[in-house]
Order: C-alpha cells, then sequence, then structure tokens
C-alpha cells in the first residue's frame, strides 16, 4: 500500500455473483458490488431497524479474483479490507459521473451466521515441492531420510552423534 492510501474495510453482502475477466496482459480480476446495512435499535418501538445501506462495487485481483469468484455467491456475508479509489468517467452524453470502488486486499466469508470449509490453493512454482504439510515427507519408521535403514543398534528414535 502506497502513503496516503484510504484504508476500508466493510462487512455486508453481494449483490451479485462475482464477475470473473481477464485483462489482455492475462491478469484475472472479480467484480462484485457489496451492500452494507447498519442495523439499530429503535428505543421508542423496541425493534431492531434498518438504516440507508451503502453500495460499493470491489475489485479483487489475480489469484484472490479468481479464488473469490469461485467461492462467493449473491447474498453471501464477507468482510472485505481493501483501498476506496475514486474514478471518473464520461457518459456517452458527454456528462462527467465519479464512483467510489474498493480494490480489494483481502476478502472472506462472514462466519457470524455461516461456516465456511477453506481449501488451500497451491502457487505454481516450478521446481519448488508443495510445502503445505511438512511432515508429509517423513521417512517411515526405521528409516533414515536418505531412505537407508537405520543402523543396527540405534534407533529411529536416538539422538544424533554431534
Amino acid at each position: 500500500m502506497a502513503a496516503g492510501d484510504t484504508v476500508i474495510t466493510i462487512v455486508g453482502n453481494l449483490v451479485d455473483d462475482p464477475e470473473l475477466r481477464f485483462t489482455p496482459t492475462g491478469q484475472a480480476v472479480a467484480r462484485f458490488r457489496i451492500a452494507s446495512t447498519p442495523r439499530y435499535m429503535d428505543r421508542q418501538s423496541n425493534e431492531w431497524k434498518d438504516g440507508d445501506s451503502l453500495f460499493l462495487t470491489a475489485n479483487v485481483w489475480r489469484q484472490a479474483g479468481e479464488n473469490a469468484a469461485e467461492s462467493l455467491t449473491r447474498g453471501t456475508r464477507v468482510i472485505v479490507q481493501g483501498r476506496l479509489r475514486q474514478r471518473t468517467y464520461e457518459t456517452k452524453e458527454g456528462d462527467k459521473r465519479t464512483v467510489y470502488e474498493i480494490e480489494v486486499d483481502e476478502i472472506g466469508p462472514s462466519l457470524r451466521h455461516a461456516t465456511a470449509k477453506v481449501n488451500k490453493t497451491r502457487r505454481n512454482r516450478p521446481n519448488t515441492p508443495p510445502q503445505d504439510n511438512p511432515w508429509e515427507n517423513m521417512p517411515a519408521e526405521g528409516q533414515q531420510a536418505n531412505g537407508q535403514p537405520v543402523p543396527a543398534g540405534a534407533t529411529a528414535g536416538d539422538e544424533p552423534d554431534f
């Protein structure tokens, strides 16, 4: 993040499914709208009421964008953190318009009223074995790390000779 960025965290519901697109250079970007509606207790009626909803468009890039498009759907309650951006454009009629959007840094489902199962994605790094489980490549009992049997008189649990 650059100095002076306006960082915002918003909790709300997706208004529509994330729309996944790719730039001409192949970068993935998922775009969606989020609605955040504050609730308050009306002391006179003793009821919870909805305040005015805030609607923002959000963009999430690269692998996170692909993950969001695959994982999230309309109506999902999410927590989004990112940088607030102002964008100005011109309509077909020549009128200038300004919109505020979020460039998403982090996104995930809210677990307040839901559950989620997280599946890690693998990064594509050539010649690098996956590092998800450090115990996955442990030698079998009675073998050394190089695959050779443990020498006679020693056990796999013995301390190394230093």
